[in-house]
């Protein structure tokens, strides 16, 4: 049975949030898609791994053109996925379990199937006219200014009906809600009051800076020469990045937005959010903005760890400088998500590298400071998947193939039995996207009879995690090398830690700061270091932990 972290109010502070991708976990109707049920029936393995909540991508009533992303009842299960009846029994299990669920919140635009859309597009004297950013076109007929999709093309459609334009951040089928208008922001919040009615533990806030725009609809400057403002892990071919996002996201009053909506939180108990912020370099300030002082989210994310460098210097910065920027607020860090090729394809080198940089990456992920997300079928080593042009379904892959293919390849079901059809995701004759067999091989069956597997090095790892309460909460300090690896000490309660990490291909020695004294070496899941006096010898992609 998983433990809740810190058994408060405070659950989520160093908590371990597993992500399910419902459409792809498992199918227990067999049509090819995963469902509420198959959730269910999985809880245990989730729970299995020692994880403190799970965090669902969205299984709300939507037309599916960004699977799911594109919400047309809040308040609703799509069909495809079950009844509020199923959820209601998977949230139940899920708690006897000792697991929170924390649902997907997307509310910076919705589908255009929407009610709210429909009624806001007939006319401009509607009820609800003002609910989606409309305005009008230039004298010329183009949009009103230059702001970029991040799924290609201008950030404006036009509609026939109102003879204006709509702002669309992704999707031209998700026009963006309008935040500036207090009744948008009372029924948005009415919507997540009815989850929280219905016992929810807390949201993941999608896209959590996109909420507001500039109220002047100003044009962005260009991309400066030192920023990187990729938005959304926008690939270089995407022109989106060649814009300095200024004034179409990220704009000051979110804060008070956030405010409210943590105040509708706090009439509840022991209930959290986590938001994604994607605002490229300028990512951790907002984060800052978005944590801080107590009143408005209580954690988020970016997209630092989530790229292709898995080095010392680069998790060292990307901590140093959230520690730097965030001064009282929380994180929560990530390898993999369903918006971002399989960190296991990213970080290894061969293909019989995946397993080690597998645990070692979980193992560098379990000892930082913070929360920590993970995705499903990452704790199995999961490569990404090679699919072909007419197997995607990503509008994003589409849109940009072939430069770009997508995220289908992290989407994939998953796979639970080596032997059986699509690895036991489905019974149906086609899955909705095919597992591969060198996913398949990798099913959780296979992992549970081998003890050396990447399955239970993860349940080793976050044992060890939980047993040390300075990994959860502790305080984090960096020790200076003259080499490229990363040490660091967690404290808490007069317990302290040293961490060293060597994510070369290369062995290493790390020397102890002058007057560091090692005291119990601990056996860290899967690595075997060299403690000598006043050193520690470590192998190629290798790892130590010892109380000091």
């Amino acid at each position: 049975m998983a433990l809740q972290a810190g058994g408060s109010a405070d659950w989520w502070r160093g908590a371990v949030i597993y992500q399910v991708y419902p459409r792809s976990f498992q199918d227990t109707n067999s049509d090819g898609l995963g469902d509420l049920r198959g959730i269910t029936r999985r809880l245990p393995h989730i729970a299995s791994l020692g994880v403190d909540a799970i965090w669902l991508s969205p299984f709300f009533k939507s037309p599916m053109a960004d699977m799911g992303y594109d919400v047309s009842d809040y308040c609703d299960v799509d069909p495809i996925f079950g009844t509020l009846a199923d959820f209601d029994e998977m949230m139940g299990e899920a708690h006897k379990l000792g697991i929170k669920v924390v649902i997907d919140q997307v509310i910076s635009h919705t589908s255009d199937r929407h009610p709210w859309f429909v009624e806001s597009r007939s006319s401009r004297t509607n009820p609800k006219a003002d609910w989606y950013v409309w305005a009008d076109p230039k004298p010329d007929g183009t949009a009103p200014n230059n702001w970029l999709s991040i799924f290609g093309g201008p950030g404006w459609e036009w509609d026939g009906v109102r003879r204006q334009y709509y702002q669309h951040n992704f999707l031209t089928s998700q026009p963006d809600l309008n935040f500036h208008s207090k009744a948008v922001q009372e029924a948005v919040l009415e919507t997540v009051k009815f989850w929280l009615d219905r016992g929810v533990d807390g949201f993941r806030l999608d896209t959590v800076n996109y909420y507001f725009c500039d109220k002047l609809l100003r044009s962005n400057p260009p991309h400066e020469p030192d920023e990187d403002d990729a938005g959304l892990d926008a690939p270089d071919s995407n022109p989106y990045g060649m814009q300095n996002h200024l004034y179409d996201k990220t704009q000051p009053e979110n804060v008070d937005f956030l405010k409210r909506f943590r105040a509708l939180l706090n009439q509840y108990e022991d209930r959290t959010t986590v938001g994604e912020v994607g605002d490229g370099a300028r990512s951790l300030k907002t984060v800052g903005a978005y944590t801080s002082g107590g009143d408005k989210l209580h954690m988020c994310y970016t997209f630092d760890l989530l790229g292709p460098d898995f080095t010392a210097e680069h998790i060292r910065g990307c901590v140093e400088a959230f520690q730097k920027a965030v001064t009282d607020g929380w994180v929560c860090w990530a390898f993999s998500n369903h918006d971002v090729m399989r960190h296991v394809s990213r970080f290894a080198r061969t293909e019989e590298e995946r397993p080690v940089i597998a645990k070692l990456a979980i193992s560098v992920l379990a000892a930082l400071r913070g929360s920590i997300c993970l995705y499903q079928g990452e704790e199995l080593g999961l490569p990404e998947a090679e699919l072909a042009f007419e197997d995607l379904r990503d509008p994003y892959g589409i849109r940009f193939w072939p430069a770009f293919k997508g995220r289908d390849g992290c989407r994939t079901p998953m796979p639970w039995e080596a032997g059986k059809a699509h690895a036991g995701f489905t019974s149906a004759e086609k899955s909705w996207l095919p597992v591969p067999y060198e996913q398949a091989a990798l099913s959780v069956d296979t992992q549970e009879t081998s003890d050396s597997s990447v399955l239970h090095h993860y349940r080793k790892t976050l044992a060890f995690r939980k047993s040390h309460p300075a990994l959860i909460d502790g305080d984090m300090a960096f020790i200076g090398t003259n080499q490229d690896l990363l040490a660091f000490t967690r404290e808490k309660n007069g317990e302290k830690l040293l961490f060293v990490f060597n994510l070369t291909r290369k062995p290493a020695e790390f020397r102890l700061p002058d007057g560091m004294v090692l005291g119990e070496p601990f056996d860290m899941p899967g690595f075997r270091p060299v403690a000598g006096a006043g050193s520690v010898k470590l192998a190629a992609l290798d790892g130590f932990c010892a109380r000091v």
